[in-house]
C-alpha cells in the first residue's frame, strides 16, 4: 500500500494538469473571439496628426448648386415633321425655349423651358399646340401637336445659318408676322419653309437669303428685316 501511495498521487496529478490543459484551450477562442467582437465595436480612430480627409471620411451633404436641375445655355435644333413635310425649329437659351412649326400654310409658335434635357413647350396662340421632347446625343427627338393632329420629329442639332428667323411690322393698321425654318440641304444649299400674316390673312413669303438670312426683305409690299433667335427669344418669353 505504501507503495501505491506515490502512484496514486502521480497520476492524480497528471489528470489535472490534463484537466487545467484543456479549460485553458477552451478558455482561449472564447477569449480571443470576446477580444475580436470588441474591436469590431469600438470606433476606428485615425492616427494623430493623421490628414484631415483620414481623419472624416464622411461624404459631405450636396450643396444647393449640385442638386439643382442643369439647363442648356444655347442649342438650336431643326429637322422635317415626319408624315407632315412640315419643319420644326427649336432654341434654347439658358433654359428658356421657343419653338417654331411652319408647313408653309399653318404655322405654331411654342414657348416654354428646358431642364435636364426635357423639353416643354406650349403654343402661344395656338390653344391646346404642345411640344415635348427629350435632348440629347445632338438631337431633339419628341413629338408636336398643332390642330388636335400629332406627329413625331427628330431634329439634330444646326449651325448659322440653319435655324429660326422672324419678322414683325405694322402694316395698314394691321400687325404683319412671318417666320422661317431655314435648314442646310444634305444635297447642297439650304430648304427653307416659312408663312407670313396680316391680322388673319395669309400673304405670300419670301425666301431669305442664305447667305445673308438678316437682310431686309420684301412682304406684301413691306420691307421688313428678318431677325435671328437671339434677337427675339426673350421677347416671346
Amino acid at each position: 500500500m505504501s507503495r501505491l501511495g506515490p502512484v496514486i498521487t502521480l497520476a492524480a496529478g497528471a489528470v489535472l494538469a490534463v484537466g487545467l490543459g484543456v479549460a485553458s484551450t477552451i478558455a482561449t477562442p472564447a477569449a480571443e473571439e470576446t477580444a475580436a467582437g470588441t474591436a469590431a465595436e469600438a470606433p476606428t480612430e485615425a492616427p494623430t496628426g493623421a490628414p484631415p480627409e483620414e481623419q472624416n471620411t464622411a461624404a459631405p451633404s450636396p450643396s444647393p448648386s449640385q442638386t439643382a436641375a442643369k439647363r442648356i445655355a444655347k442649342a438650336d435644333y431643326g429637322g422635317r415633321v415626319k408624315g407632315n413635310g412640315a419643319l420644326i425649329a427649336i432654341s434654347i437659351r439658358n433654359g428658356k425655349a421657343i419653338g417654331y412649326f411652319c408647313d408653309g400654310k399653318t404655322e405654331a409658335w411654342f414657348k416654354g423651358s428646358e431642364s435636364d434635357g426635357d423639353l416643354q413647350l406650349k403654343g402661344v396662340a395656338n390653344a391646346g399646340s404642345k411640344v415635348t421632347a427629350e435632348l440629347g446625343g445632338g438631337r431633339a427627338e419628341g413629338w408636336v401637336s398643332v390642330g388636335g393632329k400629332k406627329w413625331d420629329f427628330t431634329a439634330p442639332t444646326v449651325v448659322k445659318p440653319s435655324g429660326l428667323y422672324r419678322a414683325t411690322a405694322i402694316v395698314r393698321g394691321a400687325r404683319l408676322r412671318a417666320g422661317w425654318i431655314m435648314i442646310k440641304n444634305p444635297n447642297g444649299g439650304y430648304y427653307q419653309v416659312g408663312a407670313a400674316f396680316a391680322g388673319e390673312e395669309q400673304l405670300d413669303i419670301p425666301q431669305l437669303d442664305s447667305e445673308q438670312p438678316t437682310a431686309p426683305v420684301t412682304v406684301d409690299g413691306t420691307t421688313v428685316t428678318p431677325e435671328d433667335v437671339d434677337g427675339f427669344i426673350e421677347e416671346m418669353q
